[in-house]
This record gives structure tokens, C-alpha cells and sequence, in this order.
């Protein structure tokens, strides 16, 4: 359902997730970035790829005396005045090769020329599948990786619809400011997930169309969480949810994942932190691993000695009950995060290898 489409594409910009609309010519993806972009209150900078010069991404070089500076274009310096402008990258298979790696740089190092972007600046590109496009080609891996790929096409229905009583567009989901705590819960299913299902990490496929898809990596895999985390805490459908991760990793993994986290039923970290003894210990190895992921978790985002001895507390509960190998995996992470001057606990003392290698005792 395009309403779907709409809403991922939506919360993706709220985030900065980069995203790549694909779809037949004539569908109205560049009517739809526009529209989603003013409901946000976003302005809106469209560049045509297939039109566009190397230069007008990386830079015009303009002599400076005896030194060579690169002006950025028009387009790029607007987007100094309104950082959270939207930048649409129409058109971006039928691009030249070298145009593609210089976009590539736009969206990976957020600079244009010697001028570099704000961060608020979110980043949307629209591509017809290279059958349907003339003179088009298979997206890059390095450079589809980057993007979040969802299917735009406009359903009989809807069409329909808009015809008869216009096409104004429905309410979008907004992020709030405080998507960030339901981060800190999704980064824990994803860290249980991967744990027990370590060949889902990365998968590049063979095929040369595939790898200008969603395919899993570590990189795609941190995106997919945060998309998780800001849809569910926008108030999207599973729906919504799913064309995110599956537009970032992939279909299957998405299922595999998503399915995870639905029967996931994690403990508060926080409630972890203040009674130790309250972990659940006899569960199933990738439901322990993720609430010990999600107490590491917890510590990063708000980081003490009290905060970081009471964790060493919980996984030396696991560890007592038999899991030590699954604590192992958390302590790793945990002594990563000590700060000079704290002592090393009591209760890491059934980690002292790894204390060893960490020179904490």
C-alpha cells in the first residue's frame, strides 16, 4: 500500500536515514518526496541525477591564488540556511558512473565541494528499475547499502480516490524528540538477535541487480534498528515497521528479526540495574543474550561507576546460574565502558580474563 510507503518514507527523513524510492516511470515519486517534505515542514531541493554533472557534487574548482578551492552549487549552499532541508536526488540510476560516486559522497561525508552539509540534512533519491529506464543501470553496492529501498507505486484505489476528491495527502507519523530511549530497546533485540543468528550479520549477494538492493551488513543492520526503534515510537503500523527493516536489510532478515522482537518480552534494564537478582536466567539463549545487551545498553547511554558496578551485578546473576559463556559476550562490552579511576567490582571476578586483557587487574 502506498500510504505504507509514505509513512517509512516519512519517519526515515525525520531520522536522516537515507532513502531510495524505486518505482515505474509516471508513478509520482517525486510528487510524493515533495508532499511528505512540505507536511513536515521540510523544504525541498530537487537534483536530477541524470542531468547533472560530477561538479555539481563535488564542487566547481575555482584557483584561489596560488591554492585550488572546490565552490560548492546553489543548491548545496541553501542548505546551509535551512538545515533541515530535504534533498532529493531524482533520477539517480541514470546517472553517469562517475556522477553516482560523487553523489555517493554527498550522502556518506555530507559534503558538497569544500562545503560540508548540517547534519539535520535528510537525504531521498528516486530510481526507475533499470529495465524501465533509458540509458539506466544497476545501483552500486557500496552506494545502495546506504539507502533504505521501498517500492513506490500508486494503488488502483487510491488513484481513483484522488481523482475524484483531490489528492490531499493524509497525515504523516512524526518522531518525537524522545525516540532515542526506544532505540536503547530495539539495539538490545538486535544484539540478541545477532548473537544467536551470527550468519544473518552480512550476506552480499551474488547477483549484480541484488547487491543494488536492501542486503544485510553491519552497517544496514545499525540502520535498521534505529527505523524499528522511531517507527514504533511514532506510532507506526508493523507495517510501516517492516517496509523499513526489509528496505534496509532485506526481506527475509526482516521477517526473521521482526519476529524475534515481537515475541521478545525483555526486562527493563533499568529495573535490572537496581535488583540484579531480578534477571531471567532460564530462558532461551537469544532472549538472555538481548536483556544483557540491553543492561549494557542502559550503562552507555548513562554512564557511573554506580550504573557500571551494578551491571557487573547482573551478568555475575547469569553467570551463576550457569551462563557464563553468554556473560562473556556482555562483560566484553561492559569493560569498554569503565572510566579511569573505577575500580574493577567483586562481582567481575568471574571474568578476570577478560579483566586481564583489559588491564583492570
Amino acid at each position: 500500500m502506498s500510504h505504507v510507503v509514505r509513512d517509512a518514507l516519512a519517519i526515515a527523513v525525520q531520522i536522516g536515514q537515507p532513502v531510495l524510492l524505486w518505482g515505474g516511470p509516471g508513478e509520482g515519486k517525486s510528487r510524493v518526496v515533495e508532499q511528505v517534505a512540505g507536511q513536515l515542514g521540510r523544504p525541498c531541493e530537487v537534483v536530477v541525477g541524470s542531468v547533472r554533472e560530477a561538479s555539481d557534487f563535488a564542487g566547481l574548482p575555482v584557483r584561489v591564488g596560488d591554492s585550488v578551492s572546490f565552490a560548492p552549487p546553489r543548491w548545496a549552499q541553501r542548505c546551509v540556511d535551512r538545515p533541515d532541508t530535504v534533498v532529493f536526488l531524482d533520477e539517480l540510476t541514470t546517472a553517469a558512473p562517475q556522477v553516482q560516486a560523487a553523489m555517493l559522497r554527498v550522502v556518506l561525508e555530507r559534503e558538497v565541494g569544500d562545503l560540508r552539509l548540517p547534519g539535520e540534512v535528510s537525504f531521498v533519491a528516486a530510481a526507475n528499475p533499470p529495465e524501465l529506464s533509458a540509458g539506466g543501470d544497476d545501483l552500486a553496492p557500496p552506494l545502495a547499502n546506504r539507502f533504505c529501498h521501498l517500492e513506490w507505486e500508486a494503488t488502483t484505489a487510491e488513484w481513483v480516490t484522488g481523482m475524484l476528491h483531490g489528492w490531499e495527502p493524509r497525515a504523516v507519523p512524526v518522531v518525537p524528540e524522545e525516540w532515542a530511549a526506544a532505540a536503547v530497546r530495539w539495539r538490545a533485540l538486535l544484539a540478541g538477535f545477532i548473537s544467536a543468528r551470527p550468519s544473518v550479520l552480512r550476506s552480499v549477494p551474488t547477483d549484480v541487480v541484488a547487491q543494488g538492493r536492501a542486503w544485510p551488513s553491519p552497517r544496514s543492520w545499525d540502520h535498521a534498528h534505529r527505523a524499528a526503534a522511531a517507527a514504533e515510537s511514532a506510532g507506526a503500523g508493523s507495517e510501516v515497521r517492516h517496509a523499513l527493516v526489509a528496505g534496509l536489510v532485506g526481506g527475509g532478515p526482516a521477517i526473521e528479526f521482526l519476529r524475534f522482537a515481537d515475541t521478545a518480552d525483555l526486562p527493563d534494564p533499568e529495573s535490572l540495574l537496581e535488583a540484579p537478582s531480578t534477571l531471567p536466567v532460564d530462558v532461551r539463549v537469544d532472549l538472555l543474550l538481548a536483556a544483557l545487551a540491553s543492561v549494557v545498553t542502559a550503562v552507555a547511554g548513562r554512564p557511573s561507576e554506580e550504573r557500571w558496578t551494578a551491571a557487573w551485578e547482573v551478568l555475575a546473576v547469569a553467570c551463576d546460574a550457569g551462563r557464563a559463556d553468554l556473560a562473556a559476550v556482555a562483560a566484553t562490552t561492559l569493560v569498554d565502558l569503565r572510566e579511569p579511576g573505577w575500580p574493577a567490582p567483586p562481582a567481575a571476578s568471574a571474568f578476570a580474563p577478560v579483566l586481564r586483557a583489559a588491564a583492570l587487574v
